[in-house]
């Protein structure tokens, strides 16, 4: 019964914290529970009928977050007979049955290899009067065959494998989300193409280890076929992947990101740190020769490419050589953007016990050096483009003072956000549609196009977006592996879809 009064659908809440991984499971939980009855809670609802946090455990505070946003919900819920708290992700998986113990209040707790179970926890923790706590070892069906209710009519992640096979001594995902698990090449473009008969432009490929894509069924160019069979995909307009590994990135991977046009020239390859003797430490199985190496073969095929990456500061062992290497290895890389992190014990990680843990002032100073030497590079790589013209997909929310400067904002083709005026077009210009505009300035983070845009093409996800159209897609079901001709492309679904 997903009913809190004769005739009134229940209503829902996705919290989501966390990865690209995150979001996309908490798009999978949406789409389960509007298959099961439940409607999506406005905005403005502080007391929807089911609340449910979809937690990350990388992070040092995701703990200390999760428990006070439950902490908050306790009172609403006592005023509210029938709410229901469920707790899923990454951090459900590590405290399991302790957040029940340290959250009474909460009524289903679930893993990661079980989110298609939500609806029924939900409906058993209500007629049982008691919590319900279910995490799996395993992964009970590939997160793509479930209902997926889409935040976008423009983006889409597309999920390719699940799991990682490394074994990083600052990571705990290894242990939540558990091995690789591939899908077939067939499985991943019929779902491409569900998307496209949606409206979407632009997909990104998803994995915790993108491009060691296809070890599981003993193809170690898989990934570069799969971006090449992308690129037949009609009216496909941007594929972009994310997170590769500098120890399986492989030349025809390059080659197919220079030679398949709809492929963004935009890669994303975490560093992490730019000393060899830290690298080993993290059990990271490339040195920064290696990795400085992928990113002159990506440029000599793509002069053009915008680089980003992830970086530590402070592991445990790092010295002021160590650190000082890394800011070498950054100058050299010349990043577009780097996302950089503060190290943080994470109970169950080797890293969590080796001797050398630094002093917080240490690492807070390492960092804002870190950053100041970012911040110069981006900039300055940044500035090179006034003056270029940039086709930018209109996105929403990417520009918190739009609303203030009569701007709107998107994607450039390369991953740069861009703030671009309308001029003429103002009223006119929908997430989703096309502009091609010339950059007028440049900051560390992102682009200004102060003058009217010079071109505008309306879209189909545009045209959604305009009509408020709710995007979703049914599940794609996961089959044996197999590499060669995909199989035929479901019907095309209702609405639109993405992320």
């Amino acid at each position: 019964m997903t009913t809190a009064a004769a005739g009134s659908p229940r209503t829902y809440q996705v919290r989501t914290y966390g990865c690209q991984m995150n979001v996309h499971d908490s798009e999978r939980i949406s789409g389960l529970l509007e298959d099961a009855g439940y409607v999506r809670a406005a905005e403005a609802d502080e007391q929807p009928d089911v609340v449910v946090f979809n937690t990350c455990a990388v992070r040092e505070n995701a703990d200390n977050r999760l428990y006070g946003n439950l902490g908050h919900l306790r009172p609403v819920k006592a005023k509210h007979p029938g709410m229901q708290i469920a707790v899923g992700g990454c951090l459900a998986q590590k405290d399991r049955g302790d957040i029940v113990r340290k959250a009474p209040w909460v009524d289903v707790v679930f893993g990661t290899h079980n989110i298609g179970s939500l609806p029924a926890l939900l409906d058993r923790a209500r007629h049982n009067a008691a919590a319900e706590v279910e995490i799996l070892e395993s992964l009970e069906v590939f997160p793509s065959t479930l209902p997926t209710r889409r935040e976008s009519t423009y983006a889409g992640w597309v999920s390719i494998s699940v799991g990682c096979n490394n074994t990083c001594t600052f990571c705990i995902v290894p242990s939540l989300r558990g091995k690789e698990k591939d899908r077939r090449p067939g499985d991943i473009l019929s779902e491409v193409r569900a998307l496209v008969d949606s409206g979407v432009l632009e997909v990104t490929l998803l994995g915790q280890n993108v491009n060691s894509y296809g070890v599981e069924f003993g193809d170690r160019y898989a990934f570069g076929k799969l971006l090449r069979a992308c690129g037949d995909i009609d009216g496909l307009e941007r594929v972009r992947f994310t997170s590769p590994h500098p120890k399986d990135f492989t030349d025809d991977v390059i080659a197919a990101m220079a030679e398949t046009p709809n492929v963004c020239h935009s890669l994303h390859m975490p560093l992490q740190s730019g000393s060899d003797g830290v690298l080993r430490a993290m059990r990271r199985s490339y040195r920064s020769e290696r990795y400085l190496g992928i990113i002159e073969k990506v440029r000599a095929a793509m002069p053009d490419a915008a680089i980003t990456t992830d970086i530590i500061v402070g592991f445990p062992g790092e010295t002021e050589a160590d650190f000082a290497r890394t800011l070498d290895v950054v100058r050299e890389a010349r990043f577009s953007s780097a996302f950089t992190f503060q190290y943080s014990k994470r109970p169950g990680t080797p890293a969590a016990t080796m001797d050398g843990q630094l002093p917080k002032q240490v690492v807070q100073e390492r960092y804002e050096r870190l950053i100041a030497c970012v911040e110069e590079i981006t900039w300055a790589e940044n500035k090179k483009l006034i003056g270029e013209t940039v086709e930018v997909l209109v996105a929403v929310g990417e520009g918190r003072k739009d609303e203030r400067t009569g701007r709107m904002s998107g994607r450039a083709r390369d991953g740069r956000l861009v703030h671009f005026a309308t001029g003429d077009l103002a009223g006119r210009i929908r997430p989703g549609d096309i502009v091609h505009t010339t950059v007028t300035y440049a900051a560390p983070h992102h682009l200004n196009a102060d003058g009217a845009p010079l071109a505008h093409r309306r879209t189909r996800a545009g045209d959604a977006a305009e009509a408020g159209q709710v995007p979703r897609t049914p599940g794609v079901l996961l089959g044996l592996p197999t590499i060669g001709a995909p199989a035929a492309p479901p019907a095309p679904v209702g609405g639109c879809a993405a992320h």
